[in-house]
């Protein structure tokens, strides 16, 4: 029987309240695989919501694995959602706001790089009166040197937004603000790894984190990924990694979403291994059905390090990132953290934290993720339109990527080298496998940073090399 308090006054929407109630229950074994939960027209009248609000909170339950709908039965707890010592975490918390991303790009070679946000729309106003405010009445001791774990008020602000957004459960003292993910990784991987360390991880993969993790000795183990994101049935008890690398709420690059069946299954692992699951969450805001995902961490804070950053949702060029950590670790980073390069810019954390609070990101983000979509949109229609039944796209969930999957190509140098001269910068999945030869006919299509009609252009002129 389902259970729910909602509150009409909270600054959690109605529709998270709903979804987060119904979410515990199935991991606290409270309802029970095959129950059959009301339909939506029955809890809505009982809750006195719009029925709306429970269509959407079933969908996202639903997307998670943790709900099936039999069409003309009902809606059913799925199996293998219960999660044994799943922590619960109830706490008022402050307003706070959302983050996002931006794009656009003015070259003659159009660059379809994943992972770069629309320029052009960086809130360069509001961003630029805040920090003004912030430069002319900031207390003088925030000018000079602060503490490597990085600005107070920014990582109370993350506390409060994390939670209500992706599930986090933390306080602020787990937060520590780095200088881009990069820094985090890099921070990490001293910390826990050493030479002959143990590291199972993606694949495919981004390039650049395997390369951090073998930089400092580390032994790395792909596990294959497909549709759902990493085939968390193939970990290996036998090797005991140090860490297991996962991107879960949107897979890079090919664009999954983890079950919560697998996500368990990862966190079991985790458990009889005693190793920490790294979750890197770049751009699982841009979510184009729904909310975004939540995390893993939210399911299991004592052994998930979850990383985040600002590059993908407002600019890199801010160099804004941070760890969520164990409270076991966050002594140790806080010291490497002072080791790296003491502390992060205080002013511009300080000006990230006003920004948020006064709801800007929020609104941001909702005006991004409208854009990405009609810029995603626009590239489907033009792969379509252009190579017909010759293209597969896949990934177009969430994010600012997809993935097109050719029939007869594969994408060798000469080939890639050929697109370039052609005006054409594009990225194949190849390049970010460990295990070479599965993903030769991919690429990876960013369009975050692209105009509709730089889009248009770039499918064209791929089309007279691909032939």
């Amino acid at each position: 029987m389902v259970w729910i308090e909602i509150s009409k006054t909270s600054e959690i929407p109605i529709i998270q309240q709903v979804y987060v109630k119904i979410r515990e229950q199935i991991l606290l074994g409270e309802l029970h695989e095959g129950e059959r939960l009301p339909s939506s027209r029955e809890l809505a009248e009982t809750l006195n919501v719009s029925r709306s609000v429970i269509l959407e909170a079933y969908d996202q339950l639903i997307a998670e694995g943790y709900l099936k709908s039999k069409q003309g039965s009902g809606t059913f707890v799925e199996s293998g959602a219960l999660l044994e010592g799943f922590p619960t975490f109830k706490e008022t918390f402050a307003p706070v706001k959302p983050f996002y991303s931006i794009t656009n790009n003015k070259d003659s070679l159009i660059d379809f790089r994943s992972g770069v946000p629309c320029l052009e729309m960086f809130p360069r106003k509001k961003w630029a009166r805040i920090a003004k405010d912030v430069y002319e009445n900031i207390d003088t001791s925030l000018l000079g040197y602060s503490s490597p774990e990085g600005s107070e008020e920014l990582r109370n602000t993350l506390s409060n937004y994390l939670y209500k957004t992706r599930g986090i459960k933390c306080l602020s003292s787990q937060i520590v603000i780095t200088s881009g993910a990069t820094q985090a990784f890099t921070i990490l991987t001293n910390l826990l790894l050493k030479s002959g360390s143990k590291v199972m991880i993606e694949d495919p993969v981004t390039k650049e984190i395997p390369e951090i993790f073998m930089e400092r000795g580390a032994s790395i183990h792909p596990i294959p990924v497909d549709e759902y994101g990493m085939k968390t049935e193939l970990l290996s008890q036998e090797r005991q990694p140090s860490l297991v690398f996962v991107t879960p709420s949107h897979q890079f690059p090919l664009g999954g979403t983890l079950p919560i069946q697998r996500r368990i299954q990862l966190i079991q692992f985790a458990k009889k291994t005693n190793s920490y699951i790294v979750e890197d969450d770049y751009d699982s805001e841009f979510r184009y059905s729904g909310p975004p995902v939540s995390s893993i961490q939210g399911l299991f804070p004592d052994r998930v390090i979850y990383i985040g950053t600002f590059s993908k949702i407002l600019s890199p060029s801010l160099r804004l990132g941070y760890l969520v950590l164990p409270n076991s670790l966050v002594e140790k980073v806080k010291t490497l953290k002072r080791y790296t390069d003491y502390h992060s810019p205080t002013i511009e954390q300080v000006i990230l934290a006003r920004f948020i609070k006064d709801g800007h990101l929020e609104k941001h983000i909702v005006k991004m993720r409208k854009l990405y979509k009609i810029q995603r949109d626009c590239l489907i229609k033009s792969l379509k339109e252009e190579f017909k039944e010759r293209v597969k796209v896949s990934g177009t969930s969430t994010g600012l990527h997809l993935i097109a999957e050719f029939n007869n190509i594969s994408f060798s140098k000469k080939i890639l080298d050929e697109i370039k001269n052609n005006g054409v910068n594009i990225y194949p999945v190849e390049k970010h496998t460990l295990v070479k030869g599965h993903h030769n006919n991919k690429l990876i299509f960013g369009y975050g940073n692209l105009t509709e009609k730089e889009i248009e252009a770039g499918v064209r002129r791929l089309k007279k090399i691909i032939v």
